[in-house]
């Protein structure tokens, strides 16, 4: 999203720390700073046009469709439970720390737990993110009327952010 604005001078608004991984290839097996991804978070949602919290969380439901292959075993067609499953276990993988649960899980209804350590603005995109990811992934799996909200909310005084998923089951 920040590589397609040219017309904003990056260089002036990111750290340097910031710029140099703007610019490089991203690399799907290094570990980057979580610190970075804050910023350049901040930084889409201060200066893009239209990045609301809502396009935020839209724009989670679409990213989970470059997980709906054979190759990323993700999507489980007709098993949102197993699909969710595998969500678990994959982004236990892309943290070094607890960012990510699932401390409920049925058919049709999930509860999920995240905290990235971020600055309260920060946390809330972050979570706004991780919905529609999980959204987008049990409609791929089957699931129907798929519906979420936040039942806890660290950035507004919550110990922690939880939300509630649901949908129906394929028949």
């Amino acid at each position: 999203m920040i590589r397609r604005r040219k017309n904003l001078d990056w260089e002036k608004i990111l750290p340097p720390e910031d710029v140099v991984f703007v610019w490089q290839q991203i690399q799907p097996n290094l570990w980057y700073p979580m610190s970075t991804f804050e910023r350049l978070g901040l930084a889409i949602l201060d200066h893009l046009e239209g990045a609301t919290l809502d396009a935020v969380r839209m724009w989670g439901q679409l990213s989970a469709q470059q997980f709906d292959s054979p190759a990323t075993e993700l999507i489980v067609r007709g098993d949102a439970i197993e699909s969710m499953m595998r969500l678990r276990v994959m982004r236990n993988t892309l943290f070094n720390f607890p960012a990510f649960e699932i401390p409920m899980l049925t058919h049709g209804h999930a509860h999920v737990g995240m905290s990235y350590h971020m600055s309260h603005r920060a946390e809330e995109a972050a979570c706004f993110q991780t919905m529609g990811f999980c959204e987008g992934v049990v409609a791929l799996s089957g699931g129907s009327n798929v519906r979420a909200d936040f039942k806890q909310r660290t950035w507004a005084g919550d110990e922690k952010t939880v939300f509630e998923l649901v949908w129906d089951d394929a028949p």
